[in-house]
């Protein structure tokens, strides 16, 4: 398995959900490159382990980020069809999905000490 930066993962989540949040709360989209969330090097590192399908953990980990991922997907789209309204609604489940994979992160850190 790929070893995963546990903390490295965490600070690029939490800044970029920070970045995406703002960018939102401005409403200067444009500011920001919304897309770069797609470039995730975190799915990349779990999906081979999650389909060797040995550690459960990991495969929470997966499903939470992929959860993030399509949550903001979905608020891209309805922002650049011109649906900032209904982008808006979805922010508040973007930002509790980004703790949550936060806290996944936390649990394949605490299950490696042990």
């Amino acid at each position: 398995m790929a070893q995963i930066d546990i903390d490295g993962a965490i600070r690029l989540h939490n800044h970029w959900r920070r970045q995406f949040l703002n960018a939102f709360a401005g409403g200067e989209y444009v500011d920001m490159p919304l897309s770069e969330h797609r470039a995730c090097t975190l799915e990349s590192c779990l999906a081979p382990a999650v389909a060797e399908g040995s550690n459960s953990l990991l495969a929470a980990l997966l499903a939470a980020d992929r959860h993030f991922h399509a949550l903001a997907n979905e608020i891209i789209d309805l922002s650049n069809n011109g649906l900032s309204d209904s982008a808006d609604l979805l922010l508040p489940e973007l930002n509790e999905a980004a703790h949550r994979v936060v806290a996944r992160l936390g649990d394949v850190r605490e299950a490696g000490k042990g």
